[in-house]
């Protein structure tokens, strides 16, 4: 698969606008081992071409303090975009050169994430076929895994019969408690609840250090667990190879690793368990396509997270897919959420990326 070469600008597609809205959309807390989420304060991106096709993209910016800048730093960025051929692969590289020595991560990596997913939407768009379908994917179902906060045994049990009810094949809790006796009757209480065919993974959000993860980890070595996510801080590659070497639970990392450096980093290092992507920390979709490759070259199973509709459309480019985060933070401004079946979900073959906006709902969560 060349990108470059398949996202070559077209002359008759100029670029004629780059806009940016903030909306925040309430949703049920969330609570991980750092921070409670109460609500997704977003990004939405939109560029138009001059023949009328329009590409859209979410950035979730995890704070409300994040959401403006962000917005702002797109709509600066219009007037390096507008004008130019739609070619996504060589706006995003030519925007990642330019912002260099500035750093191409956090709010700035965000933004250039966010303008070159809604430039691959627009130009899936343009050659009227679904991301995946024109990156030489095809269409079939990806089992998704439900994911639950920090509720306690009781009620994590709770929510992971209602994900098991519904027909998820794996169920996720957020765990990382004040102690290991309190994630292992968080474990063990999903297990009873879900029975031993549904999956089960826990995400300490990289709240352990070091030597309490190995001490941790160690014991949950014996809970059946299909991962242990982010058990220490992203970017301590060294304690992560560390860990690997020690746990025989596979070990899931990615969903904070800015672009295809960090991941390869992690490759360098020795980390090689499990990869999960999120596409806008990925680089979007230019970027998940080199991860993606990383990905095949070291044999590593590649898994998602959030962003449920595009990212499953780019699984289904990976020849190594593993499971899709399922997640309905943002139905609520989207006019075709993605669907759900039993274990799998349903990816159709409309054109673009999956992300249509419900402007009206859109309307009326605008602002921060």
């Amino acid at each position: 698969m060349n990108a470059t070469a398949l996202s070559q600008g077209d002359p008759a597609l100029k670029i004629v606008a780059l806009e940016a809205r903030v909306v925040t959309v309430p949703m049920a807390p969330h609570r991980t081992a750092s921070v409670t989420v109460v609500a997704s304060p977003l990004v939405l991106v939109s560029v138009t071409t001059e023949a009328g096709h329009r590409g859209d993209a979410i950035l979730f910016t995890y704070t409300p303090i994040a959401q403006k800048p962000c917005a702002e730093f797109i709509t600066g960025c219009a007037a390096l975009v507008v004008g130019k051929e739609l070619s996504p692969t060589a706006i995003s590289d030519a925007l990642h050169a330019r912002f260099r020595l500035l750093g191409t991560q956090g709010i700035a990596g965000m933004a250039l994430a966010g303008i070159d997913m809604a430039l691959w939407d627009a130009f899936a768009k343009s050659r009227e076929q679904a991301l995946h379908v024109l990156l030489g994917g095809e269409t079939a179902p990806l089992k998704y895994y439900g994911s639950i906060g920090m509720d306690g045994a009781e009620g994590s049990a709770r929510e992971a019969e209602r994900w098991a009810r519904q027909g998820a094949l794996g169920v996720k809790a957020k765990i990382g408690y004040a102690s290991l006796d309190e994630d292992v009757a968080v474990i063990r209480a999903m297990r009873d609840a879900v029975g031993p065919d549904v999956s089960l993974m826990v995400d300490y959000n990289q709240c352990l250090s070091a030597a309490e993860a190995a001490r941790r980890l160690r014991q949950l070595d014996v809970e059946g667990l299909h991962w242990i996510e982010e058990p220490i801080l992203a970017h301590d590659w060294t304690g992560l190879e560390r860990l690997r070497r020690e746990i025989r639970t596979p070990i899931q990392c990615g969903e904070n690793w800015w672009g295809p450096l960090d991941f390869r980093h992690a490759v360098e290092t020795g980390v090689r368990d499990l990869f999960m992507a999120d596409v806008m920390k990925a680089g979007g979709v230019t970027g998940w396509i080199r991860v993606s490759a990383l990905a095949q070259t070291y044999g590593i199973t590649l898994s998602t997270h959030l962003w449920p509709e595009i990212s499953s459309r780019l699984l289904l480019t990976s020849p190594n897919a593993g499971w899709v985060e399922y997640s309905d933070w943002w139905n609520p401004i989207l006019t075709e959420p993605l669907r759900l079946e039993g274990g799998v979900v349903r990816v159709d073959e409309a054109p673009g990326t999956g992300v249509t906006f419900d402007d009206v709902a859109v309307e009326r969560y605008a602002g921060g």
